[in-house]
C-alpha cells in the first residue's frame, strides 16, 4: 500500500507471507549490490545469496561473538561480512542498490538511529531502496516475548526514526506493507536456543520467570510443534534529496 506517511499498525491490512516473498515482491534484486544491516546469524543472508540473483551482499553485525561466527561462512563467495552498526557504514558513497534491515532497527540505540539513516542515504545510489522490516507489537508470539523482553518502547522509537527519515525529505515512502509470517518451533528447546540463548542480549531470567515463559510457549504446542503468525511492517524507502 502506498502512502505519504508510515503507519505503525493497520489491523485490516495484513496478508500472510514470508519475509522472502515480500522482498521478492518489492525489491529489484537481480544483479543488485545489497547491504544487510544487523544480519544476526546470517540465516536470511544465506537465503538471499542462494535464492536470488544478487551480485554481492555485504552483511554487518554489531554482536562481536556472532560476527566472528559469521566469518567462518566460506561457501558463498558473493557474501562479505563486516563488523559494525548502521551509524558508521564502512562503504563508499553511492555504492549500494538495496539496504535491508530485517527486524534489526529496534535494536539500534535510539540516539544513533537518525545518524544511521543518514548513513543509509549516503551509501545508497540515487534512487536506491531501503527495506525496513520491523515486528509489530501484537499477536500471541509477542505476548510470550514480552514476558522477558518487552520491546514496545524500542519498536516505537524505531518507527519514529522511520517517520523522521521520510519527513526530513531524504527518503520517500515508496510502499508500506503489513504481513504475517508463519513461524514454527518443533520443540521448547528450539525456541529456547533461538530466542533465549542469544549473544546480542543478556536476558535476566530467573527460575520463576523461566517457568512462566515455558508454560506460555507450551500452551501453543501441538503434535506439529508450536506455530505462530508473526505480524510485521515493511517500510520501503526510496533515496531522495534531503531538504536543506
Amino acid at each position: 500500500m502506498n502512502r505519504n506517511e508510515p503507519l505503525i499498525h493497520d489491523p485490516d491490512a495484513y496478508f500472510e507471507a514470508t519475509e522472502l516473498e515480500v522482498m521478492d515482491r518489492l525489491l529489484p534484486l537481480k544483479d543488485a549490490v545489497v547491504l544487510e544491516l544487523g544480519c544476526g546469524r546470517a540465516w536470511m543472508t544465506r537465503r538471499l545469496a542462494e535464492d536470488f540473483p544478487v551480485a554481492r551482499i555485504v552483511a554487518t553485525e554489531v554482536d562481536r561473538i556472532q560476527h566472528e561466527k559469521n566469518l567462518t561462512i566460506s561457501d558463498l563467495p558473493q557474501m562479505a561480512f563486516r563488523y559494525g552498526g548502521m551509524e558508521a557504514i564502512d562503504l563508499p558513497d553511492d555504492s549500494v542498490d538495496v539496504v535491508l534491515m530485517l527486524k534489526s532497527l529496534h535494536h539500534v540505540p535510539a540516539e544513533l538511529m537518525d545518524r544511521g539513516f543518514a548513513e543509509i542515504h549516503r551509501v545508497l545510489r540515487p534512487g536506491g531502496l531501503a527495506y525496513i522490516s520491523e515486528p509489530v507489537y501484537a499477536g500471541a508470539f509477542n505476548e510470550i516475548l514480552r514476558l522477558f523482553n518487552d520491546e514496545k518502547r524500542v519498536r516505537e522509537e524505531a518507527f519514529a526514526a522511520v517517520c523522521r527519515a521520510v519527513s526530513g525529505g531524504g527518503f520517500a515512502l515508496e510502499a508500506e506493507l503489513f504481513f504475517e509470517s508463519p513461524g514454527c518451533y518443533k520443540t521448547w528447546e528450539e525456541f529456547e536456543d533461538r530466542m533465549l540463548k542469544v549473544t546480542h542480549t543478556q536476558h535476566e531470567i530467573g527460575p520463576e520467570l523461566y517457568g512462566r515463559i515455558q508454560d506460555a510457549f507450551m500452551a501453543h504446542m501441538t503434535p506439529d510443534g508450536a506455530c505462530f503468525k508473526k505480524p510485521s511492517r515493511v517500510d520501503l524507502l526510496r533515496k531522495g534529496e534531503p531538504r536543506r
